[in-house]
C-alpha cells in the first residue's frame, strides 16, 4: 500500500468512528465470486418465500459489478445495536407485544445513510472516485461483502457475526470506483456451536448457514403479506415484530458491550409496549407511536393481525372483548386472525358468534378460520 494510500484509508477509519460506526472494514468488488451459485441455489429452491423482488433483482445482487459496472471496491461499515437486555426473556412474559430489538429504536436505515453518505462524500473528495451508498435499499448482498472486508462472519444463523459486537450490528456499504488495498476476510469462527440453529422454534435452517424463510417467524411477521399460516400462529408467541431468538443466544453476544457509547438506544416506551396497548391502537395511534421506527413501514393491518396471533396465545381473558370486537373489521387480514383467537381465548364465545359472522362473511380465507 502505498503513503497516501495508507493516509487515506486511515483518515477513512478515524471519520468512520468519529460518525459512530463500530466496524469498518475493505473488500475488493470481485471478492466473492461464489455468491451468485448460492443465491441462485437458494432461489430455486424457494427459501425467499412471498419475496419474489429477490428473484426479480438477482443478476443485480449476485454480483456488485452487475449493479455498478465501475465499482472496484467495497467500504462495509457496522453499528452496533445489541440490546440492554435478554430478547429470550421478553418471551415468557404474554403480557409484552414484543418487538424485535432492532425495531425498538429509530430505524437504521435513517440513521446508518446519513453517516454513510458523510463518509462517501469524504472518500469521494480525498480520491477523486465515485461513490454510491446503499443501506438495504438495493440488490446489495451485505453480510457475505461483510465478512469479505473482515467485519465478521456469516453463521450459522446467516447473520453476520462479529467478535465485538456479536450477531448486533447495522451494515451499510460504500460502492466506489477508486481502488483501495482490501483487509483480509473473517474466518467463519463458528465451530462446533449449533445453538441458533437449536434454539429456532420452526426449523427455519435447512442445514448451517442456510435460511428457508417460509419456515421464519421474522419473514411472516414483517415480510408476508397474507394470513399467518396455522402451523406459524403458536410459535409466534407475543412476537409481533420480528423475532431475535437465533441472534439472541449467539456466544459472542458477550463481547457487544464494548460498544456501549456507539451503539443505538430502544426506545423505553417500546421495551415495555404491552399487548394490551396494542390491541387498543387505532390507525392514527399506529402512525404517531411507530413514526420514526421500522414498524411504521408495516402498517397498522398487518401489526394488528400479529397482535392477534399474539393474543390467542397470551391464554388471557382479559382480552376476549377486545378480540371480538375485531371479527367485525373491514379488513380480511384482521377478521381472520379475530376469529382464531377468539377460538383461543374463549371457544364458547367463539360458538356462539360464528353463526353469525358466517352470514356475513365474504372472504373464503376468513370464512375457513370459523369453519376449522
Amino acid at each position: 500500500m502505498s503513503r497516501s494510500a495508507a493516509a487515506l484509508i486511515a483518515e477513512l477509519r478515524e471519520r468512520a468512528r468519529a460518525l459512530g460506526f463500530d466496524a469498518f472494514g475493505i473488500a475488493s468488488a470481485s471478492a466473492r465470486p461464489d455468491l451468485e451459485g448460492k443465491l441462485l441455489a437458494a432461489l430455486d429452491r424457494g427459501w425467499h418465500g412471498g419475496m419474489e423482488w429477490m428473484r426479480e433483482t438477482a443478476p443485480r445482487r449476485a454480483r456488485p459489478e452487475n449493479l455498478w459496472a465501475d465499482v472496484k471496491s467495497v467500504i462495509m461499515v457496522g453499528i452496533n445495536y445489541g440490546p440492554e437486555t435478554d430478547p429470550m426473556e421478553r418471551l415468557a412474559d404474554n403480557g409484552l407485544a414484543n418487538i424485535s430489538a432492532y425495531a425498538r429504536m429509530r430505524d437504521y436505515h435513517d440513521v446508518v445513510k446519513g453517516k454513510i453518505k458523510e463518509l462517501a462524500g469524504l472518500l469521494a473528495r480525498r480520491a477523486g472516485a465515485e461513490v454510491k451508498v446503499f443501506v438495504d435499499t438495493a440488490p446489495v448482498m451485505e453480510k457475505p461483502l461483510a465478512e469479505a472486508a473482515g467485519l465478521g462472519w456469516q453463521g450459522k444463523h446467516t447473520v453476520l457475526v462479529s467478535r465485538e459486537f456479536g450477531s448486533w450490528l447495522f451494515l451499510g456499504a460504500i460502492f466506489t470506483s477508486a481502488e483501495l488495498p482490501a483487509d483480509a476476510p473473517h474466518p467463519e469462527s463458528c465451530g462446533r456451536c449449533t445453538r441458533c440453529l437449536d434454539i429456532c422454534p420452526t426449523n427455519a435452517f435447512p442445514a448451517p448457514f442456510q435460511l428457508d424463510a417460509r419456515k421464519c417467524l421474522a419473514y411472516y411477521s414483517v415480510e408476508h403479506k397474507g394470513q399467518i399460516p396455522v402451523e406459524m400462529r403458536e410459535p409466534m408467541g407475543n412476537r409481533i415484530f420480528g423475532c431475535d431468538d437465533c441472534l439472541a443466544v449467539c456466544p459472542w453476544n458477550k463481547f457487544a458491550s464494548k460498544a456501549r457509547e456507539a451503539k443505538l438506544q430502544a426506545r423505553a416506551d417500546l421495551e415495555h409496549f404491552g399487548l394490551a396497548d396494542l390491541l387498543a391502537l387505532d390507525d392514527a395511534g399506529f402512525r404517531s407511536l411507530f413514526s420514526g421506527t421500522p414498524v411504521r413501514r408495516l402498517g397498522w393491518v398487518r401489526l394488528m393481525r400479529n397482535g392477534l396471533v399474539a393474543a390467542g396465545n397470551s391464554g388471557d381473558r382479559r382480552h376476549v372483548g377486545r378480540v371480538e370486537s375485531f371479527a367485525d373489521h373491514p379488513e380480511p387480514l384482521i377478521r381472520g386472525m379475530a376469529a382464531w383467537a377468539l377460538k383461543k381465548l374463549d371457544p364458547e364465545r367463539a360458538r356462539m358468534r360464528k353463526a353469525r359472522a358466517l352470514a356475513n362473511e365474504t372472504d373464503p380465507e376468513v370464512t375457513d378460520e370459523w369453519l376449522a
